[in-house]
C-alpha cells in the first residue's frame, strides 16, 4: 500500500462528526429511542464514532446492498439487498447513515425500502457527498463534507478493500486504481 497525503485529517473529521452528533442529539432530545441504520461496509467507522458521541438513547442496526455492474452504470433496479436490519422499524425514529452519496441512486433505493417499513421519521446522514455526480436528488439531513468528483479512501472508504482503515480521508490517484 502506498502512503497517501490526507485530504481531510483525523482532527477535521473528528470535529465535524462531533458537530453532527450535536445536531442529532438536539433534534432527537425528546424521543425514547433513535435507530441508526448503517450501510455496510463503508459507514462502519463513521457510524461507530458518531454513535459513541450520541447522548440520546439509540440502537444500531446494519443494512447491506450491492449493485450490479459498475458505479457508473448503477440504476435503481440494479441495487440488491444483501443484509437487512434485524428488528422492525415501524414506529421508530430512524437515521440512515452512509459513508458517501455519489449518484444518489443507492440512497434513494434505501430510503424507499425503509420508508415502506413505516418508521415515525427517517432522516439521512452521510459523511461525504459528491454533488457533481448526482443523478438522483436525495435529501441529506446531516452532511459531513461536500467533495469534488475524485476517488477517496480511508475512514471506512476503500478501493478494492484497501485503505479502508486509514484514520483520515485521502484522494486515491488514478495510477493506483
Amino acid at each position: 500500500m502506498i502512503a497517501l497525503p490526507p485530504l481531510m485529517s483525523e482532527d477535521v473529521i473528528r470535529t465535524r462528526v462531533e458537530q453532527l452528533a450535536g445536531r442529532i442529539n438536539t433534534d432527537y432530545a425528546n424521543v425514547s429511542e433513535l435507530v441508526l441504520v448503517g450501510v455496510l461496509t463503508g459507514s462502519f467507522i463513521f457510524l461507530s464514532d458518531l454513535a459513541r458521541l450520541l447522548t440520546v438513547p439509540h440502537r444500531v442496526e446494519f443494512i447491506a446492498v450491492s449493485s450490479y455492474g459498475s458505479r457508473e452504470s448503477e440504476d435503481p433496479e440494479s441495487v440488491r439487498l444483501l443484509m437487512d436490519v434485524r428488528r422492525s422499524l415501524e414506529g421508530e425514529h430512524v437515521v440512515l447513515v452512509e459513508d458517501i452519496v455519489d449518484t444518489g441512486k443507492t440512497l434513494a433505493y434505501l430510503m424507499r425500502l425503509l420508508e415502506a417499513r413505516r418508521p415515525d421519521s427517517i432522516k439521512t446522514c452521510s459523511l461525504l457527498h459528491k454533488p457533481g455526480r448526482t443523478e438522483q436528488e436525495v435529501d441529506i439531513d446531516y452532511l459531513g463534507f461536500t467533495i469534488s468528483d475524485s476517488w477517496v479512501v480511508g475512514y471506512g472508504l476503500d478501493y478494492a478493500e484497501k485503505y479502508r482503515t486509514l484514520p483520515y480521508i485521502a484522494e486515491l490517484p488514478v495510477e493506483y486504481r
